[in-house]
C-alpha cells in the first residue's frame, strides 16, 4: 500500500469510463447499432463517458477503416447524457487543433464530446516528413491559442458547444508534460502486481506537474486505465472492491475500464459492480450534469483571446 500523505482525505466523486473496442475483436463486422447499445448501458449505469479509437487501414491494402469520430457522431443524437471521446488523430502532422470533427461532435451531442490526440509515438512522422514529436504541445514561441488547446470558442455558437474535453494517455513518459499542462483528463495505463503503486506514482506526478504550471491539480482528473475481464457476475463485486479500496486510499481519481468483450464486461459492470459502489456511497446514482465537463466537476474554460483582450483593455501588457 503506498504512504499517503497525513493530510490525505479521500478523492471525491469517483469518476468511471468505460472503452468501447475492448478486446481483440473485428470492430469493422459491428455495425453503428452496436455501439449505440453499449453507450446507451453505459448512460444507464451513470458512467462519465466512453472512449472509441480509430483504427488503422487495413495491413492488406483494402479499402476502408473504422472510423471512431463518424460511429460516435451517430451514436450522439442516441444518447442524451453519457460522454463521448474520441481518440483520433488531427488532420495534418505537426502540433495539432482540436479536429473540426471533434468540435462538431461536441455541438451534435451538446457539449459531450473528448479529444484524445495521438500519442508521441503515433505522430512522430507524417506525410510531409518528422513531425515535432510532440503529441499536441506548443512549439518554442507559440501560445496554447496558437496550438488551437481549449481555444475553439469561434466553432461553437452555444453554451454547450466548442469546449470539447482533452483527454491524453499520460501513461508514458513523454506525454506527461503536456498532460500536466493542457489535458482535462489523464489516462495512465497499469497493471500486474505493482498497480496500484504505478497508479498513486503516476497521478502525483501528474498533479505535481500540473502545479508547477500554475494549474490547480484537482482539474486534472487522473484515471487509472485498467484491463478487465469479468468472466462470473462475482467479478463484478471483486471489481467494486478494489474500484472502492484505491478510491479510498486516495490512489486515483476514477478508472477507464478496457474490457475483454465489452458487451458482457459493460452488462456486470453497470448491473453487478456499479450498484455496489452505489450502496457504500462510493458513486452517484444520477449524473450531475448534461454536458461532459460538468460530470467531470470541470468549468467552461476561458478563452485565451478573451483573456488578453481584458488585459490590454485594463493596461497591462501581456507576454
Amino acid at each position: 500500500m503506498p504512504q499517503t500523505p497525513p493530510t490525505h482525505r479521500p478523492i471525491q466523486p469517483l469518476h468511471l469510463a468505460f472503452a468501447l473496442d475492448g478486446g481483440e475483436q473485428h470492430r469493422e463486422r459491428f455495425e453503428v447499432a452496436h455501439y449505440v447499445e453499449l453507450a446507451r448501458l453505459a448512460e444507464i449505469g451513470v458512467l462519465d463517458f466512453v472512449t472509441l479509437d480509430d483504427a488503422p487501414p487495413p495491413a492488406d491494402g483494402a479499402a476502408g477503416r473504422f472510423d471512431a469520430l463518424a460511429v460516435l457522431t451517430q451514436v450522439a443524437p442516441a444518447t442524451d447524457r453519457i460522454g463521448l471521446v474520441a481518440a483520433v488523430a488531427a488532420p495534418h502532422p505537426g502540433p495539432p487543433s482540436v479536429p473540426a470533427g471533434i468540435v462538431l461532435l461536441d455541438r451534435i451531442s451538446r457539449g459531450r464530446a473528448g479529444w484524445t490526440p495521438p500519442a508521441p509515438d503515433a505522430v512522430a512522422s507524417g506525410p510531409s516528413g518528422p513531425s515535432s514529436g510532440t503529441a499536441f504541445a506548443p512549439q518554442d514561441g507559440q501560445d496554447d491559442a496558437s496550438a488551437g488547446l481549449h481555444d475553439t470558442a469561434s466553432a461553437g455558437t452555444g453554451p454547450t458547444d466548442g469546449w470539447p474535453v482533452i483527454a491524453v494517455d499520460a501513461t508514458l513518459e513523454a506525454p506527461r508534460e503536456t498532460a500536466a499542462r493542457h489535458a482535462d483528463v489523464a489516462y495512465v495505463r497499469v497493471g500486474g502486481p505493482h498497480a496500484e503503486r504505478l497508479a498513486y506514482e503516476a497521478r502525483t506526478d501528474l498533479r505535481r506537474r500540473a502545479a508547477a504550471y500554475g494549474r490547480d491539480p484537482d482539474r486534472l482528473t487522473v484515471l487509472a486505465s485498467l484491463a478487465v475481464e469479468l468472466f462470473d457476475p462475482a467479478d463484478a463485486v471483486v471489481l467494486a472492491d478494489l474500484f472502492g479500496d484505491w478510491h479510498r486510499d486516495g490512489i486515483t481519481d476514477g478508472f477507464h475500464v478496457r474490457p475483454a468483450d465489452p458487451p458482457r464486461d459493460l452488462a456486470r459492470l453497470v448491473n453487478g459492480t456499479v450498484p455496489v459502489l452505489q450502496q457504500r456511497g462510493l458513486f452517484r446514482r444520477f449524473q450531475p450534469g448534461t454536458t461532459l465537463r460538468e460530470h467531470l466537476g470541470l468549468d467552461r474554460p476561458v478563452s485565451r483571446a478573451v483573456d488578453r483582450s481584458a488585459d490590454r483593455a485594463g493596461g497591462r501588457s501581456v507576454g
